[in-house]
């Protein structure tokens, strides 16, 4: 076993929620994270000044309260409307309540109805933000009824992002979850002005992997994942060392009812594993050394969202993370799947006509948790206990669980979707301890 210790990361693209669902998922992120750049697309929209600190309130209310829990902050957001009110925005920037602005093209997403119709209709709201500083955060995909969803992102390029950054030359852009090589290529010409996050399901996952052998819900998110090409140009970015791409997990949870429904909600739940997943990427393409600077210093050094970088112990690294100075060792075990304290959203069960079961695990899942996928076997030993042991670890989050505590177990079926090209590289993990 090999070890890699690095500074707590932080996420910059992170949606948690509210209520129930924000108890039950919180805790991994903060578990894996220090910092937080948080989502405002609730249900009603985080849009002023005073959205924000209470939504903030019952996310610090929603953290472990134990003796030694580790530290999280969260940043918040402010959701862009064509009515948004600069003057707020400013108190609120200031105050520290808000870190930066998100922009959702109307539609674009989960939540998004009440996002921007007009871009024109907020460029008072946006020259406010260039003078004091404020950066924009954007979903990149032009969402009209004539473009072709895997052309989304590179229309809003062209149509709003260039126009954008030659009006407003000192307005800090984010473009997020990156999803093609031409996205890729606008960020690096246009930075330090442009920067981009890149999650792991568009470093890992393909369009083929999403639709080729059948439509998987559990790899439905907007931006959809792309192609080859695509998946490459968005691995060599993140491993390059370039401060203006940086880690965005873009987590993102879904009731089941809803993500396997007959119109699936789009969104990734990947926090248990995010962190696992960026350093499997970037073992696989030998440039480990440079996981740290991705997972934490490029946005908070290079000044994006005016955060800090945290002040960091290495004494102790062996004892995983601390306050005050927080660190993550990960370890590089062969022969045996890894371990995550969480839940991927294709592991709970959904409801059919003649009663629960188990769902098959998305391919995602499968990466991370090599022998889950076989139908019988060893491997089916490691399913059946996988599945024994999320029922355990999420027993006390009843509004998500009560139908995973009903559900029986099974096999899973020894069919197309057990066979996973993934299982190859079964040899190499990467975990947390």
């Amino acid at each position: 076993m090999t070890r890699l210790t690095i500074r707590k990361p932080d996420d910059w693209h992170l949606h948690l929620r509210d209520g129930a669902m924000l108890a039950a998922v919180l805790p991994f992120t903060a578990r894996h994270f220090g910092r937080a750049i948080i989502m405002p697309n609730l249900v009603p929209p985080v849009l002023t000044t005073a959205d924000a600190e209470a939504y903030r309130a019952r996310i610090t209310a929603a953290l472990p309260l134990a003796e030694g829990a580790p530290a999280f902050t969260p940043l918040m957001t402010c959701y862009l409307t064509d009515a948004t009110d600069p003057d707020d925005l400013e108190r609120g920037f200031r105050s520290g309540a808000f870190t930066a602005v998100k922009l959702y093209p109307a539609h674009a997403t989960t939540n998004s109805a009440a996002g921007v119709s007009d871009i024109d209709a907020v460029f008072a709201v946006l020259e406010r933000m260039e003078e004091i500083g404020m950066p924009l955060l954007m979903h990149g995909e032009d969402v009209g009824h004539e473009v072709d969803v895997f052309d989304r992102e590179r229309v809003f390029i062209d149509r709003t992002l260039v126009p954008l950054l030659q009006r407003f030359p000192g307005l800090r852009m984010v473009l997020e979850h990156l999803s093609t090589a031409e996205a890729v290529e606008v960020v690096r010409n246009a930075a330090p002005q442009l920067a981009g996050t890149i999650t792991p399901q568009h470093l890992i996952e393909t369009r083929t992997d999403l639709l080729g052998a059948g439509l998987r819900p559990d790899l439905y998110c907007m931006p959809v994942v792309k192609t080859a090409r695509d998946r490459a140009a968005l691995r060599e970015a993140a491993t390059s060392g370039e401060p203006c791409f940086f880690l965005g997990t873009d987590s993102a949870p879904h009731e089941v009812r809803r993500k396997y429904a007959h119109v699936c909600s789009a969104g990734v739940f990947n926090a248990p594993v995010a962190i696992e997943s960026y350093a499997q990427v970037f073992e696989e393409d030998g440039a480990l050394d440079r996981l740290e600077a991705f997972a934490l210093r490029t946005a908070a050094e290079r000044g994006y969202y005016h955060a800090r970088t945290r002040a960091v112990d290495r004494a102790g690294a062996r004892h995983g993370r601390r306050r005050g100075g927080e660190h993550h060792a990960l370890s590089r075990r062969r022969k045996h799947p890894v371990a995550c304290d969480g839940v991927i959203g294709s592991i709970l069960p959904r409801e059919t006509g003649e009663g629960n079961r188990a769902s098959q695990p998305s391919k995602c899942c499968r990466r991370r948790f090599g022998c889950v996928q076989a139908g019988g076997g060893k491997r089916g030993a490691y399913a059946a206990r996988f599945f024994a042991w999320i029922r355990l670890r999420l027993s006390k989050h009843s509004a998500i669980c009560t139908a995973l505590r009903a559900a029986p177990l099974r096999r899973l079926s020894d069919t197309h979707h057990s066979v996973s090209p993934f299982s190859t590289v079964a040899s190499s993990r990467m975990r947390l301890i």
